[in-house]
């Protein structure tokens, strides 16, 4: 911290007395020992940003400084309405009540038009996990969640369940070697993607902040229920991709934004949260206006990780198809933690979060996986409105990561995998396969939402070890 210099002060726009020693004697006791870049980076964030941080104890007193009459306008108190909007629930039979309650909450804001439950669906915080929501002009971001653009990503390849029988053993070299699972760190290799000199990285102080991060994260997976999986799909016939109906090899994975859409998602819900007052209840659903300068940062750095998302998966599947001498034949890949512009049958345009669904509009692929032993889904949307357009993301959660530790045992994990005939490598019993509901019911129940394509059946499995 002894680095810092009142002309880097002057730089980042601190530009009176007052603000340059209020910065200084901040830092000073709080964040003495963190890097001096870091710490340009912090306090240039709260110059640009003051909004974001004017609750909080460390930092209140700078943003204070910024907060002009304009700036504190800005912040705006809103009620809930006195009806909720009636909405669609599939497989409702299956869903708790309290993701349910959580639906009709997201749909008592001023700003919401219609929303859908999928059968999927399980509390989470603030949209429920599997719930659709279409908004006038506004994005919520945790209708987008922490994990901006997770997403699933399948590669057919032209090989035949064979190849995975008499190379198993280099399979799982490769996705030992390729892949990479947990919070911090990435691949050892240096990862190289187009998205890493998108522009977008230097529009906001944000994200110039994060490009590191996400330079070192690049094809990694993360931890939680991300997944490398390699198995046999089996397409049906008349399938979408014009393939013949035939079992082939594919690979299939599951992560997201990694550092960067968490940081992002951090960053503009508190900006969200500080500046759109709602009842205590429904304070997580606070809205970005779209017209506003945080509401078009945060469309652009939500669009910057979505992008970011797809180019780990990108690496992944191109790392493992040339280790193993493979190619491509087919690739199926959709987000489902993100927000999309879009119209309702009437043509009202509208903004459509999906917290844990797959888009599912006419002709549109996707893909809806099960657990470490389960089916996954090659479908194709039928573009129902009342969905919003809109299917499962997954078999959904049964039960919660704790009680899916304390109800299961490793012995029974491996016996579970062993009958399936899956080989895991890493794993926990937080992601066990009786943690998750049955994914043959979740897809019996939107069989008016989507057509099933094919089905792959997991071989070799890589997940986080926690």
């Amino acid at each position: 911290m002894g680095n810092l210099k009142t002309k880097q002060l002057d730089n980042i726009g601190y530009s009176t007395d007052k603000q340059k020693s209020m910065a200084i004697n901040t830092i000073a006791k709080y964040f003495k020992h963190r890097n001096t870049n870091d710490i340009i980076a912090l306090l240039a964030d709260i110059r640009n940003h003051p909004e974001a941080y004017i609750h909080d104890p460390a930092m209140q007193k700078i943003a204070g400084l910024f907060m002009d009459d304009t700036v504190k306008q800005t912040v705006n108190s809103f009620e809930l309405t006195q009806h909720t909007l009636p909405f669609k629930i599939y497989g409702e039979a299956h869903i708790e009540a309290s993701a349910i309650k959580q639906m009709e909450l997201a749909l008592s804001l001023p700003v919401s038009v219609q929303g859908a439950l999928m059968p999927d669906a399980h509390s989470g915080y603030g949209l429920p996990i599997g719930g659709v929501l279409a908004t006038r002009n506004a994005v919520i971001p945790y209708g987008v969640g922490m994990d901006i653009g997770c997403r699933m990503a399948l590669t057919i390849i032209d090989a035949g369940e064979k190849f995975i029988d008499r190379y198993s053993y280099q399979i799982k070299q490769a996705i030992g070697t390729y892949t990479h699972f947990g919070m911090n760190g990435g691949l050892e290799m240096p990862q190289d993607h187009e998205v890493l000199d998108d522009p977008s990285f230097r529009e906001t102080p944000l994200l110039k902040k994060l490009h590191g991060k996400a330079v070192k994260q690049l094809g990694s997976s993360g931890s939680g229920n991300h997944f490398v999986d390699v198995g046999v799909i089996r397409l049906s016939d008349n399938n979408a991709m014009d393939l013949p109906a035939n079992d082939y090899m594919a690979l299939l994975t599951h992560s997201g934004s990694r550092g960067l859409g968490a940081n992002i998602a951090r960053h503009y819900t508190q900006i969200a949260m500080n500046t759109c007052k709602l009842p205590r209840e429904a304070q997580p659903l606070a809205w970005l206006d779209l017209d506003s300068e945080a509401g078009q940062e945060y469309w652009l750095s939500m669009s910057l990780a979505g992008d970011y998302a797809k180019a780990c998966h990108d690496r992944i599947h191109s790392n493992l198809l040339k280790a193993l001498g493979l190619k491509a034949l087919y690739k199926v890949e959709n987000h489902h933690n993100f927000a999309w512009k879009d119209q309702l049958v009437d043509d009202t345009e509208v903004i459509i979060h999906r917290k844990g669904a797959t888009p599912a509009h006419a002709g549109e692929l996707g893909i809806i996986p099960g657990s470490m032993t389960a089916p996954a889904y090659l479908v194709m949307g039928k573009g129902k409105s009342e969905a919003l357009y809109s299917a499962a993301h997954g078999a959904g959660r049964a039960m919660s990561r704790q009680q899916a530790r304390e109800s299961n045992t490793n012995s029974a994990l491996k016996k579970m995998l062993t009958q399936a005939d899956v080989s895991l490598i890493g794993g926990s019993l937080e992601e066990n396969p009786l943690a998750y509901k049955d994914i043959d019911k979740v897809m019996q129940a939107q069989t008016e939402l989507i057509t099933v394509q094919g089905v792959f059946s997991p071989r070799i499995v890589r997940m986080n070890e926690e």
